[in-house]
């Protein structure tokens, strides 16, 4: 009879890749595909990790057999990272495409054969429409904010209602100790410009002490 496994924590999880040249895999990762590096061990090195963003993936000394490996890299903006593959030279084996699972991406292969894909999602929406009332509720934005609001709402492809929608749900949506964000960090980057375009020098708890003239 089988006994019940231990609780199980496991925080990280890392493919690895056999490679015949871990330097030449390295410059491939780094140069061509966007990758940095985390490390190299061994002089000649034998083992090295590269990140795309916080996601390492180990390359290590073997002979490749990439009929039975490949990866999966979700991504802010698939398109815009195809482009930088694409003018790098990397072989395409499937241009960007929108998945009937909501996800929007491509393949390409790497300097040993592996498959590599990455994507992003294509909607958040979950389940069939809702439909529902709008009423219009008297709203003073301070002058700035509401610029950075019509620009956020344009680079998300929403209406400025939509947006504020979305914002008000997930601020009304507890995540640990603190509430779940609507923004991924591609969209937390920016906004970080759009606050440096309109000149908004104050944090996030400003609104308390807004004074109008």
């Amino acid at each position: 009879m089988s006994t019940a496994p231990p609780p199980i924590e496991c925080e990280q999880q890392h493919a690895g890749l056999a490679v015949p040249d871990i330097r030449a895999a390295v410059d491939f990762y780094t140069n061509t595909l966007g990758f940095r590096t985390a490390f190299t061990w061994g002089e000649p090195p034998t083992f090295a990790g590269v990140l795309l963003d916080r996601v390492q993936i180990f390359l290590q000394q073997g002979t490749p057999n990439p009929g039975a490996s490949s990866i999966y890299f979700m991504v802010g903006e698939a398109d815009e990272l195809f482009a930088f593959h694409q003018a790098n030279g990397v072989d395409v084996v499937q241009p960007p495409t929108d998945q009937e699972y909501q996800i929007r991406d491509y393949v390409v292969r790497d300097l040993y054969g592996y498959y590599l894909s990455f994507g992003h999602r294509l909607s958040l929406a979950a389940g069939p429409p809702l439909p529902i009332d709008r009423v219009d509720v008297p709203v003073r934005l301070e002058k700035r904010l509401a610029a950075l609001l019509y620009d956020l709402a344009k680079h998300k492809r929403m209406t400025v209602d939509s947006c504020l929608e979305e914002i008000l749900l997930h601020t009304n949506e507890p995540l640990g100790d603190g509430v779940a964000s609507p923004h991924t960090r591609r969209t937390l980057r920016y906004i970080q410009e759009l606050k440096r375009k309109h000149g908004i020098e104050y944090d996030s708890h400003a609104s308390y002490r807004f004074v109008e003239r």
